[in-house]
């Protein structure tokens, strides 16, 4: 059974995590397989920084979600078998109250005047769906990249909310070349004339800072190794615009140019300054004093932890800390370094290395 997209809209006040508070407070989520599943077999999925809540396709809504490899029926996240829920995050575009949101208070948009976001608070508002499904006990809470991070505030937070937990390319704190980079990001995105401290119009976004923000996105996504055997030095089939003696002469920048202009449009620029520096400000150090503290606190009694060699943004170093650090737990722990050439994106890409380890550990259970 598929369920549509569903809006919780809460009754109460949201406190934030660092201060300030929500009216009215929605949450988009979509849901797949037999509800009936959900008191014993329920599993949560937190995204990453830029995908909506529609990770898999349903009767609902055909379109393919993206995670669609990943999940339904015969797939890892078995939609036979389990009750899958995937929650899009507080301070989205897509449909969460977020930056993008009218504030009852005002009537008008939030824009800069949206609290502090952070991963807890993604995570609380994911807690608040799973509470509202009736569901006491999670079989697993899983996610990617900032989905991972989201995981583990959702286990520091929520203790004996989930009984496993599955990280993936994920970390405890982001490191300085991380947050170097996001931080130019933002920059790029706030030095566009159209942002306009945030008050831009929706017919007006600041479209070249989300384009270059993209584009460099993109380079670190991935791994050098990749973009080499990928396209190696192969020239562009482009036209050179007149007067512009610096246009595109590789393949490799035409693919960068053509996925910043999709991407330019779909997602809110303020929204993404808002996620972007959330995991800047994440530190699983906050819920224990250190980090390994805060991983012995955890009540799981399982974790797979996934990294990637070639990942720039988040090395396999930070999986092994956090396989390690909850082993030292006592929790039964499966680590798995993956040679993925896809870097931090192989998640999304390098199915065949990705599923089998996630089916083998979720076949388990």
């Amino acid at each position: 059974m598929n369920a549509a997209r569903k809006i919780l809209k809460l009754d109460r006040p949201f406190e934030m995590h660092r201060g300030g508070t929500l009216q009215g407070v929605e949450i988009a989520y979509e849901t797949w397989g037999d509800p009936a599943h959900r008191g014993d077999n329920a599993i949560l999925i937190f995204t990453g920084l830029t995908p909506s809540a529609h990770a898999a396709s349903s009767e609902s809504d055909p379109s393919p979600g993206w995670w669609e490899d990943m999940i339904g029926p015969g797939r890892p996240i078995d939609t036979r078998r389990f009750f899958v829920i995937c929650v899009n995050s507080l301070g989205s575009p897509f449909g969460s109250t977020s930056p993008v949101s009218i504030n009852p208070a005002t009537g008008r948009a939030y824009r800069l005047t949206f609290p502090v976001l952070t991963v807890e608070d993604i995570a609380h508002a994911g807690h608040e769906v799973v509470v509202s499904l009736g569901i006491e006990k999670l079989l697993a809470v899983v996610g990617p990249s900032l989905g991972g991070m989201t995981v583990l505030a959702y286990c520091a937070l929520f203790p004996g909310a989930a009984r496993s937990v599955v990280s993936i390319s994920a970390a405890a704190r982001s490191l300085p070349f991380a947050i170097a980079l996001r931080s130019l990001q933002r920059e790029i995105i706030r030095r566009d004339s159209a942002w306009r401290e945030g008050d831009y119009a929706a017919d007006a976004i600041p479209v070249e800072g989300m384009r270059l923000a993209r584009k460099l996105g993109m380079i670190t996504y991935r791994s050098a190794k990749e973009w080499g055997l990928r396209f190696g030095r192969e020239r562009a089939d482009l036209q050179r615009r007149p007067g512009d003696p610096f246009g595109i002469d590789f393949e490799v920048e035409s693919y960068l140019e053509n996925h910043a202009e999709k991407f330019t449009g779909q997602y809110d620029p303020n929204c993404y300054l808002y996620i972007s520096r959330a995991m800047d400000l994440f530190d699983l150090a906050d819920h224990g004093g250190s980090v390994n503290e805060a991983l012995r606190r955890f009540t799981v009694e399982r974790a797979l932890v996934i990294g990637v060699e070639t990942d720039l943004l988040f090395p396999i170093e930070q999986q092994q800390e956090l396989a390690e650090g909850l082993a030292a737990g006592g929790r039964e722990v499966t680590f798995v370094r993956l040679p993925s050439l896809q870097g931090h994106d192989s998640f999304l890409v390098d199915m065949d290395r990705f599923r089998p380890v996630i089916a083998e550990f979720l076949g388990s259970m």
